[in-house]
């Protein structure tokens, strides 16, 4: 009896000691440990996503890749799973388990290494949530303590949701959800029970049991889930054995980009870093642009196809390596395949390496390791590229191009492959809306992997021809008409500081005398257009300009402004065209519409300008000016949006806008009757056959050199600039000989807007109208039309081919009517009219 007294009397001093040293060590690790509350409120870590207006998902930002799930969207088995893999008495513990811990001590004890784990559940959301991985005893003992916290705090299904959407499981992938997706390309209420018990099995090593690691390891995993579940009575034998036999097929799935558009997805990311700072990356956070999917694509393929054919006119630059030269030993499929597997993809351009050539065709390899044949007709645009202004032969055969062993580039045309290259040169696109300055599409260059600097915002390049709009608005505004004969002849003026003279030539250098205004922007004259700004003045000229939100230190003070010796940048040019198109309103472009939280709640709208254009208030009136502050950063115009709306300032008048309109417009569409023989064409006339629609007009831009090709346009509701040209500054464009395997369909000839920029805007106009009716023609008040005589912008009485309608603003109309003398040179019937 002593003895048992004595036992007894030992171990409650036992039990007192231990529970003294368990509240001593509490007592002394209280003020370490963390305030468990927090997990009542707590906001899980999900990426912030950006998407197009119409909820195209276009990119996420952030480490941590997770989808939160409910406890109600939690499947069963995936419950059923965990609580027989990781933690069987899960909801009978109080946070720990005493009979896991005590059964891991005598596996230690027994074996001299921690073969058995004994953390339940709670305790692993405890470290997930407050502490390190670090394998030290206090660490373990604060996770006891937070546990227990954590029970008495939340109910087991709180826990347990909070356990599924945290745990990491590998390749970025936080919780459950976001596993599903990453492992599978699943929602997590898709997944096959042997799919959940893969997924179910990663907690213990996510690195290195998920099934992209090693099948093996995954496999051998999901069964020991899958024998614990029917152990433990939560499945049948039949169902254990329907899903060990189910092959585990796994391959990374990235986030499911929906719209390609990776520039604008970098402006609003930077947008919202801007607005939120760094944790805006883990908000979950939903960044919506003001971009229309169906237009973004439509720019997207019309920018890359109109770049990727201006490339390859300019001929082929070679294979891109040469993995085994004629007579060597060729590479096996596997090692083709891993080095493949090391090579970028650039948008719809992939690697592969030619295995074979016979004839007028070449098997390749492609990245995906699949075989595939090019056809002749894929690869006879390949002559020799030498210069950017020369090219070699037309290729008769296949080894005149290729050879086995090369890796080179190819992409799908048509559902056939065809040989391709990376471009040297590059392209941007900005389209939007000339109604409230949304974004509709932009592209910012061949492609953001192989380059992210964005040419749509950044890249500031002269304008060229593009300019001239302006200036002859600015000519409008001084009184000039669509009539006005300007003199198309040379100019030479002499610069007496320099001893030489500056001869700004037409392209092509031919001049036809006086003509109309009109004719003089939609054929691109030169030197009328160094006219007009001589009729206004240069510096009048530049402050007018800055109406349209360009800076005076991007304008020349000189003549060559005229030519386009100005350099912006191409959303610059096409917010400037949005002035025109509608009606004279200087409009700040946007591209952020809204932003909500995780859970739908709106925390940010734009406020775009609008347009008032009757019944306006007294906001509006103060904003009419003629003059603008600079604009500022794009970013920073997108901010201000969140203020109160404002009415966008008119900055030049409904009439002037619509004759510069009508000037465009004849850049596509010309005038007169060719079968009188008093027709002729615009710059811009490669639109008129796939568009065949009155209501567009643009106008061409090409620099000194070919540096740079534009073309700028608008249509109903929309404006779009094309910017094509090199990186390189000193780079021109060149020219191309025609060749001969293609049927003319290469133009030959020199680069410029309307070669080289024009095909992707109208391809993009294609695209973009084909559900917009045609637009009638609005005419504003206060514009007339009177007939006028096609050689001197005169009235006439005639009705016959020499007699046009012409659009005048009233009271600027020409009083006099052309006389019999006419063709003498006595143009006028009154004094005082001078040519300019």
């Amino acid at each position: 009896m002593k003895f048992i007294k004595r036992l007894l009397i030992f171990a409650i001093i036992c039990i007192l000691l231990g529970v003294g040293t368990i509240f001593g060590f509490y007592v002394y690790l209280k003020p370490e440990l963390p305030d468990v509350a927090t997990l009542k409120d707590v906001e899980l870590q999900t990426p912030m996503q950006v998407y197009s207006a119409d909820g195209k998902l276009i990119s996420q930002f952030g480490e941590k890749r997770r989808i939160p799930v409910t406890y109600n969207d939690i499947p069963k088995d995936l419950i059923d799973a965990l609580i027989a893999t990781e933690d069987s008495r899960f909801y009978d513990h109080p946070g720990i388990d005493p009979i896991g811990i005590t059964r891991a001590a005598i596996v230690v004890a027994m074996s001299g290494s921690a073969k058995q784990g004994a953390s339940t559940i709670t305790q692993q959301l405890a470290r997930n949530f407050f502490l390190s991985n670090e394998k030290k005893i206090m660490r373990k003992i604060k996770e006891i303590f937070i546990a227990i916290h954590i029970e008495q705090l939340l109910t087991k299904q709180e826990i347990m949701e909070l356990y599924v959407n945290k745990i990491f499981l590998g390749y970025r992938s936080y919780g459950f959800g976001a596993a599903a997706r990453v492992y599978f390309g699943k929602d997590l209420k898709d997944l096959t029970l042997s799919e959940l018990a893969t997924l179910a099995g990663m907690p213990k090593a996510p690195s290195t049991m998920n099934p992209i690691y090693s099948v093996e390891r995954a496999t051998h995993r999901r069964n020991v889930v899958l024998k614990r579940m029917l152990d433990e009575s939560y499945i049948t034998r039949s169902e254990y054995e329907q899903a060990r036999n189910e092959p585990i097929v796994s391959r990374y799935h990235g986030a499911e980009i929906e719209l390609k558009a990776p520039y604008m997805a970098e402006m609003a990311r930077a947008w919202a870093v801007e607005q939120y700072g760094e944790d805006v990356y883990e908000s979950g956070m939903k960044v919506y642009t003001t971009l229309d999917s169906r237009l973004q694509n439509a720019a997207e393929k019309a920018a890359i196809n109109n770049l990727l054919s201006y490339d390859e006119r300019h001929g082929y630059r070679g294979a891109v390596a040469t993995l085994w030269k004629d007579g060597a030993e060729p590479w096996d499929a596997e090692k083709i395949a891993k080095h493949l597997k090391q090579q970028p993809t650039y948008g719809e351009l992939n690697p592969a390496v030619v295995i074979k050539v016979d004839g007028k065709t070449a098997e390749v390899e492609l990245q995906n390791g699949e075989t595939a044949t090019l056809p002749w007709d894929g690869m006879k645009w390949a002559r020799r590229y030498r210069t950017d202004t020369r090219q070699g032969t037309a290729p008769k055969q296949t080894a005149d191009i290729l050879a086995a062993g090369e890796q080179i580039w190819v992409r799908k045309v048509d559902d056939a492959w065809q040989l391709s290259q990376v471009p040297d040169a590059n392209t941007a696109m900005v389209a939007m809306s000339p109604e409230n300055g949304a974004i509709k599409a932009l592209v910012g260059g061949f492609n953001f992997v192989h380059s992210k600097f964005n040419r749509a915002t950044q890249s500031v390049r002269q304008v060229g021809s593009a300019i001239k709009p302006f200036i002859y608005s600015a000519a409008l505004d001084q009184g000039v008409t669509l009539a006005t004969l300007i003199n198309d002849a040379p100019i030479n003026k002499w610069d007496s500081s320099q001893g030489t003279a500056w001869r700004p030539k037409n392209s092509p250098p031919t001049y036809i005398g006086p003509t109309r205004a009109r004719i003089g922007l939609a054929t691109s004259k030169n030197v009328m257009a160094v006219r007009v700004l001589r009729k206004v003045g240069l510096d009048e000229t530049i402050d007018f300009l800055t109406r349209f939100g360009f800076k005076h230190e991007e304008l020349p003070r000189s003549e060559t402004l005229a030519l386009g010796a100005g350099s912006l940048t191409p959303m610059q040019v096409a917010q400037g065209f949005s002035v025109f198109a509608n009606g004279g309103y200087y409009l700040k472009p946007y591209f952020i519409s809204k932003v909500e939280d995780p859970f739908g709640k709106l925390v940010y709208t734009a406020h775009p300008q609008t347009i008032c254009r009757e019944n306006c208030d007294d906001k509006a009136s103060k904003l009419n000016s003629d003059n603008l502050m600079e604009e500022e950063n794009l970013l920073d115009e997108t901010a201000a949006m969140e203020n109160e709306p404002e009415f966008a300032p008119q900055v030049i008048s409904e009439q002037n806008a619509f004759l510069t309109r009508e000037m465009m417009e004849a850049n596509i569409w010309g005038g007169g009757d060719w079968r009188q023989g008093t027709g002729w064409n615009g710059t811009g006339w490669r639109a008129q056959k796939p568009l065949n629609r009155r209501d567009i007009g643009g106008k061409t831009g090409t620099t000194n050199d070919s540096k740079d090709a534009w073309y700028s346009g608008f249509a109903p509701g929309l404006v779009a600039t094309v910017w094509v040209g090199f990186d390189d500054h000193s780079r021109e464009l060149g020219k191309t000989s025609r060749n001969a395997n293609l049927d003319n369909a290469q133009i030959s000839g020199a680069e410029a807007g309307a070669k080289t920029a024009q095909p992707a805007w109208i391809d993009f106009m294609v695209d973009a109208l084909v559900d917009v009716p045609e637009q009638r023609k609005m005419v504003p008040s206060d514009i007339v039309k009177v007939r006028i005589d096609r050689d001197t912008g005169l009235l006439t009485r005639k009705n016959d081919a020499s007699s046009m309608f012409e659009y005048f603003e009233r009271g600027s109309e020409p009083t006099d009517y052309v006389s019999s003398a006419a063709s003498s040179g006595n143009i006028y019937e009154s004094e005082g009219e001078e040519l300019f």
